[in-house]
């Protein structure tokens, strides 16, 4: 294999795809990123045999072939040649590969590219397009939440199906961790309406994240029963999904709760956010005592003292006192989009509906701690 490649493109290429490759990997193959040259492009590919990233860059191929080397000391090379650089990549006789720009010349150990992994097999039943920016903001509204609770392993992903609200299909994203609850939705997309409810893992949601460079680009989602393939531009990424059952998550969201409260969500976080100061680093507990138009926040902690913070709000109930994680309220208030943040409470020991004033399409539950 011989190729010649413009640094910058290949150091964004492998961006995206040596994120995928743990640093610490008892599979050598599982160490490196697989490198094709033909037909005028170079692609990349690298997995954990859960997730797989693939991406193409032009280039000028002297020679077709293939071959793997290790991932991450690809990426460092690149990333510090100077910009604006040729790199120029050559297998030779196969036991090494030789990369080169300018005057540095650096000799990689390979492996095959027959023991490299393939996770792309398999049809994909059900197929939708959509703005990446909506599928974007889906997920981030959620994520959140996702559990990182081994054991309940079922809680370790975004649950994406496909809901009727009305008479109307929506395409809805749900994350929780026992403590909190997180649902987002937006308008069903064309192709989706016999779509069965899978949990896409964290690790694949964190990675999609990351490569949605341009919101107003579009993205194809594909998904069967065991996988999901997500293509932007010219990166493909493929990956399992968590094989479990979500909860019934339908029966923790409160229905009764008819305390309102209405508070500038810039003024709440930030309140939260000095209050919590103090807070222990278990615990994390702050205290949101409501009466008649305000709300006062308080922490003690006896190892490092106490805080109250006064703040006006919009409430006009019964007075209560519950107790949250500051953690999590803050989490929370980050993801809501108006200046208004609307809590809904039933009583002190019962979970707290939260919404966005100005959205519906997205509601957060959080459970009271003891305080």
């Amino acid at each position: 294999m011989r190729a010649t490649v413009e640094r910058s493109h290949l150091l964004k290429s492998l961006g995206h795809v040596h994120r995928v490759v743990e640093r610490r990997n008892t599979i050598p193959i599982l160490a490196n990123v697989l490198v094709k040259a033909d037909g005028g492009k170079l692609m990349l590919k690298a997995t954990d045999l859960d997730l797989e990233v693939t991406e193409t860059v032009p280039a000028e191929i002297g020679q077709a072939g293939a071959t793997t080397v290790p991932a991450h000391i690809l990426y460092d090379i690149v990333r510090k040649l100077p910009d604006g650089a040729e790199v120029s990549l050559d297998t030779g006789d196969g036991a090494q590969l030789t990369v080169k720009s300018g005057r540095s010349r650096f000799a990689l150990q390979v492996l095959p590219e027959a023991d490299f992994p393939d996770l792309t097999a398999g049809d994909f039943p059900t197929r939708f397009r959509l703005k990446a920016s909506e599928f974007k903001k889906l997920i981030d509204r959620t994520q959140f939440a996702i559990s990182t609770e081994e054991t309940r392993y079922y809680l370790n992903g975004i649950y994406l199906h496909v809901v009727k609200v009305g008479d109307k299909p929506m395409l809805r994203a749900v994350a929780t961790d026992g403590h909190r609850l997180a649902q987002a939705q937006l308008d069903a997309p064309d192709g989706i309406k016999d779509m069965a409810g899978v949990i896409v893992p964290r690790k694949t949601v964190g990675e999609i994240q990351k490569l949605v460079e341009d919101p107003e680009a579009e993205i194809d989602v594909e998904i069967s029963d065991t996988k999901i393939r997500v293509t932007i531009g010219l990166v493909v990424l493929t990956s399992k999904l968590i094989d479990g059952t979500f909860p019934d998550y339908v029966r923790v969201i409160p229905q009764g709760n008819d305390k309102v409260m209405k508070v500038d969500k810039g003024e709440f976080k930030n309140a939260v956010d000095r209050v919590s100061t103090v807070s222990s680093e278990r615990g994390r507990a702050v205290k949101m005592a409501l009466s008649d138009g305000r709300m006062v926040l308080s922490v003690n902690n006896p190892d490092s003292g106490s805080a109250t913070e006064e703040l006006g709000v919009d409430y006009g109930f019964d007075p209560i006192e519950i107790g949250f994680n500051s953690k999590y309220l803050m989490d929370v208030a980050g993801q809501l989009e108006s200046d208004t943040a609307e809590f809904r409470f039933a009583d002190p020991g019962s979970p707290t509906l939260i919404q966005d004033n100005a959205s519906k399409d997205a509601l957060y539950v959080l459970m009271p701690m003891r305080v």
